[in-house]
């Protein structure tokens, strides 16, 4: 089998900047919610030109993800498959805040609580198709937190 592969230049940047910031999103209940222009707008705002931006959530029973942003029935179908390979009905033995929190923390899981993007040329580095999104994994509204950390150079 014959492969082909193809590589652009290396470039090289002095990283000296790390520019944080939290950011708070209330969720709706069980879902998919698009950071996307929640992040890029971070990554305008610190004037980042090269490096990567990091996300990580403080919490254990919602996650991030990368995914397709083009068509909603992906993300229906990913809830679908959540729930299949975690049901609230399973029989969990931790149920102390409620029948969604086990399955949420096993979703989480089987997920992210981090995710590292590259920032090039001042955009974040995403493909055409791919969106930033938090997934509550519980059935009430929350409150959720993010940490945005932007490691490189600036603009």
């Amino acid at each position: 089998m014959s492969r082909s592969f193809s590589r652009s230049e290396p470039s090289t940047v002095t990283a000296n900047t790390i520019v944080s910031s939290q950011l708070s999103v209330q969720t709706s209940g069980v879902g998919f919610v698009d950071l996307t222009a929640e992040v890029a707008k971070f990554v305008r705002d610190a004037r980042a030109k090269e490096g990567a931006v990091t996300l990580f959530i403080r919490h254990t029973s919602a996650s991030l993800t990368i995914q397709e942003n083009a068509d909603p029935s992906v993300l229906d179908d990913l809830m679908l498959a959540l729930g299949r390979l975690a049901p609230d009905d399973a029989g969990w033995s931790h149920d102390t805040e409620g029948a969604d929190d086990m399955p949420a923390h096993v979703k989480t899981m089987l997920t992210s609580s981090s995710l590292h993007i590259p920032v090039l040329k001042g955009e974040l580095a995403l493909g055409t198709w791919q969106a930033i999104y938090l997934i509550e994994h519980r059935t009430r509204p929350h409150r959720r937190e993010i940490l945005l950390q932007f490691i490189g150079a600036l603009a």
